[in-house]
This record gives C-alpha cells, structure tokens and sequence, in this order.
C-alpha cells in the first residue's frame, strides 16, 4: 500500500477524511506554519497557500526546503491566488514543484494528487539515521549500533519523530498533536510514560540519554 501524507496551510472544502484508492492512501494533515510537523508516514506533499496569516507562502516554502530531510524530500504545490506569470516564477524559485490556481476543494486537491502521484522511486528513505542510531522503517526496527531496541508502537512512532527533527524541544501537546493522537483523550502524562518506556530501551543497549528534558518546555533528542 502506497500513502501520500498532505499538508494542508488552510481548511480544506470537502473535508480532511482519508482517501483510498487502488493501492494509494492519501492521508491530510492541517498544519499551521509556527506549529510542528505531523508525523508523516508516508510520501509527503505540501499544498502552501500563497497568502498565509503569519508569513508569505512563499517564505513557508523556503523555510520547509530549508527543513530536515522531510521538507527536501516533500513535493510542494503552491496555491495561486491569480493566473500570474510573475506569481508562477517566484513559486518555482522558492522551492516549489509545481502550482494549482485557487481556490482548491478536496475534489481539486484529489484530482491533482492522483494524476500526478508519486513514482515509487521517489519514496522517503526507509532508514533514518542519527549516529549510531538507525530506525529502518520498512521492518518497524530500531538499533543502536547492532543491538535492536526493544519499543511498542507508541515509543517507535515517537522514536521516529524526533529521529526527523533533531535538536527540535517539543512539549507534550505538541508531541500528541503531531502523533495524531489530538483526537483522542490523551493525558500530557501518557507523554511522559512514552518517554521513559523510550529512554529505558535506549539505556538498556548502551545509547546513553540522547532524549533531554528540557525544564518547562518539553522534550528533544540531541544530535550526536
């Protein structure tokens, strides 16, 4: 099963539910430009308004290649307000894949999405690396050095996470929000639980304390 992972900077006509067709999930995401990124598990795309409330779309654009491999990696369309010729070149040369002319209703974003999609080739790297860390998200394992980490599904989508975003202090509702689990009724402690179950695997191979509390703000896993 393919999935495509979309970032939406704006509510979405038609609605945010999940798409299936054939062997392609298209899964959606709201995303504010000052708020983290989802966890994405998937190819991912970014649909960037032109006019955003904090910044140009233009400038999340940039910020977003700028980003870790998950922004290099995502494809870009950014969302004009006009059929400007201007418009078209400034989009391209911040960083964008390619343009639709707004506004975009589901329909619209599907159409795009399906005749375009995504060769497998260009699929997200299966193995993230941080050090001696590896995460090989094909076979849901993670290592430090040769010896696997012994996680459930929270801890290794978690693990995942901050594997992605380096060096990045999140707090609690953060963390849920980007795990997807803002849905749910999910205490901020459940986080903490999360964390110690994480932080124990990684005692027990040798890995050290590479996941930091930092007082008052939340959680990062330090680059090595």
């Amino acid at each position: 099963m393919r999935r495509i992972d979309i970032l939406l900077t704006d509510d979405l006509s038609g609605g945010r539910e999940t798409f299936q067709h054939s062997d392609l999930r298209v899964v959606f995401h709201r995303w504010k430009s000052d708020g983290p990124l989802p966890l994405m598990e998937g190819k991912p795309w970014a649909f960037i308004d032109w006019v955003l409330p904090e910044m140009s779309g233009l400038e999340l654009c940039r910020r977003l290649r700028c980003a870790d491999s998950l922004g290099q990696d995502a494809h870009i369309t950014m969302i004009l307000e006009d059929d400007d010729a201007e418009a078209k070149r400034r989009a391209l040369r911040a960083g964008a894949d390619d343009y639709i002319l707004g506004p975009v209703d589901r329909s619209a974003l599907l159409d795009r999405v399906l005749s375009i999609q995504l060769p497998e080739h260009d699929a997200p790297a299966r193995v993230l690396k941080l050090g001696d860390l590896t995460l090989d998200l094909s076979a849901l394992q993670a290592r430090w050095r040769d010896r696997p980490l012994m996680l459930m599904p929270n801890e290794l989508r978690l693990l995942r996470y901050l594997m992605e975003q380096p060096g990045h202090v999140f707090s609690r509702q953060q963390l849920i929000t980007a795990l997807g689990k803002h849905d749910q009724p999910i205490d901020e402690r459940t986080v903490d639980a999360w964390v110690s179950r994480l932080r124990r695997a990684l005692r027990d191979v040798g890995a050290g304390s590479p996941l930091r509390t930092v007082r008052s703000l939340g959680y990062v896993l330090d680059r090595p």
